[in-house]
């Protein structure tokens, strides 16, 4: 476990509902090779309401990097809608 790693868990025990320590948790499960749990984390995020826009962008560009190219597309499109729904035009525009 990458200490970073660590430091991000022992923060979310105070508050686990933190988007953003846990859109960060994924960002470190993926470096440690463990794209499916970093991709579960990012699922939860986008499951919420509302949705965390950022975590459809990185699922998106994991699934794509994983030859996933139906699932990355789904989700970039389900992205959008939800940027969109949010007013985040510029996030809309990069996926």
């Amino acid at each position: 476990m990458t200490n970073r790693k660590a430091q991000i868990e022992a923060l979310l025990e105070d508050d686990p509902s933190d988007v953003f320590l846990r859109y960060g948790l994924a960002l470190e499960y993926e470096k440690e090779g463990q794209l499916q749990r970093a991709l579960e984390i990012l699922e939860q995020l986008i499951a919420e309401d509302p949705p965390y826009v950022p975590a459809f962008h990185m699922s998106g560009q994991w699934h794509a990097q994983a030859g996933r190219l139906e699932a990355a597309r789904d989700v970039l499109r389900r992205g959008i809608e939800a940027a969109r729904n949010q007013g985040r035009q510029h996030d809309a525009a990069e996926m």
